[in-house]
């Protein structure tokens, strides 16, 4: 039988009357004659809340134990919607991340996947089971110890399972009826995409737009996984949703697909560190050693053999970096004067394949923030995208402006 995987995610599932919901549409397609594998995330609220009891119990966590209480919400919602199907008569079964089993590296909370065997599933399904549902988000590792793919990870545990079933699509059912081109939370005239590229998707995604895990729309680009974001609340079509697909595959489009944001971000600067070759490596290899996700870096000017290296990270790991910078400080790996912290912060990006041919994109969306007053901290590019860091409090004018600057309202 062909097999479709559906995801739904924390607000699809969110109570049980919401299960039951997202349960009839999997009948649905079961009555259509696939063989649905169903990943799910834990009841929306439910791991922000696992997670504020580990920050509670152990500031400076250990990160196995930190999985193996995080990764129950999803095991709560997959038994939950198993025994929901069983009551309409599909027959289904739970699977845990380790029953499948899905192979992951030892990074505990922000694990890869390795490697989804087949066998265990495919057999179920041939003996006559309907619908896996699987606890997304987890794995295991090669030590055996349970695994988290970091937040949002059941979109991965989703593509990969697409990929490696050979599904003819992967549905990810969230709150949102598509991919929008800005937060509609932010700038009401945000407008919905009825299809966007593999590339756009993942730097909005990586930039702060939360409406797909940014490994996932890695997965489905490198092994064509054919991806459509929905809404869990919505009448469904066969044109519905957005789809993520290749560039080849869009006709026209928009200079700038989208503007994404982050709220949560620090900028760091480590003051006076001796201007020599590796200083870069030990600096973010320390970084990397403690755990701080790097985005932004910028070095600036050497003098008198001195320089300052600023970076941008999450909010919530400031903490960690001042104890990695001290750390190798305190080993001789480094010296510098001070390490100033600016908590205040937000990153604000402009994203669109158009911009690969389009020249002026950087020009306006600078001229646009200099006229509302918008002080520019860090500016970083790519092929596709330009990203700034700004004060937290301009942020929502900076994406209203920068939305109608480059007219996202209205299709190409």
């Amino acid at each position: 039988m062909p097999v479709l995987v559906m995801k739904f995610g924390g607000t699809s599932v969110a109570t049980l009357d919401r299960i039951r919901r997202a349960a009839k549409r999997v009948g649905v397609e079961v009555a259509k004659g696939y063989d649905v594998i169903v990943i799910v995330s834990a009841m929306a609220g439910k791991t922000n809340e696992l997670v504020g009891w580990v920050g509670e119990t152990s500031p400076l966590y250990d990160a196995r134990e930190y999985d193996a209480v995080v990764s129950s919400g999803e095991n709560i919602t997959a038994g939950l919607m198993a025994l929901t199907l069983q009551e309409m008569d599909v027959p289904a079964r739970s699977w845990q991340g380790w029953q499948v089993p899905v192979k992951t590296t030892s990074a505990h909370s922000s694990a890869r996947i390795e490697e989804i065997p087949t066998e265990n599933i495919t057999g179920r399904f041939a003996q006559g089971m309907k619908v896996a549902v699987v606890a997304g988000f987890q794995g295991v590792s090669p030590e055996g110890r349970i695994t988290t793919l970091g937040r949002g990870g059941s979109d991965t545990t989703a593509v990969a399972f697409a990929a490696a079933f050979g599904a003819e699509r992967c549905d990810i059912y969230t709150d949102v009826d598509g991919v929008y081109t800005t937060d509609p939370r932010v700038e009401s005239k945000a407008r919905k995409l009825d299809r966007i590229a593999f590339e756009e998707m993942l730097e909005l995604a990586s930039l702060g737009a939360k409406v797909l895990q940014t490994r996932s729309v890695e997965l489905a680009m490198r092994y064509k996984v054919k991806l459509r974001v929905l809404s869990s609340f919505e009448e469904q079509s066969d044109e519905a949703g957005t789809l993520v697909c290749g560039e080849e595959e869009i006709m026209e489009s928009n200079v700038v697909a989208g503007i994404a944001f982050s709220r949560d971000e620090a900028k760091m600067t480590l003051v006076s560190v001796a201007d020599r070759p590796g200083i870069a490596a030990s600096i973010f290899g320390a970084l990397s050693d403690g755990g701080v996700n790097v985005d932004m870096i910028v070095q600036n000017i050497a003098e008198e053999g001195r320089t300052d290296m600023t970076w941008s990270c999450p909010v919530d790991q400031v903490k960690r970096a001042k104890l990695a910078m001290d750390k190798a400080s305190a080993s001789g790996v480094i010296n510098f004067s001070e390490l100033i912290a600016d908590e205040d912060v937000a990153k604000v990006s402009v994203v669109g394949i158009g911009m690969r041919s389009h020249t002026g994109v950087a020009a306006k969306m600078f001229k646009v923030l200099s006229a509302e007053g918008i002080n520019i901290k860090v500016i970083t590019t790519s092929e596709i995208k330009i990203s700034v860091l700004i004060d937290r409090k301009y942020m929502e004018l900076a994406v209203q402006a920068l939305h109608d600057a480059f007219e996202l309202d209205k299709v190409a």
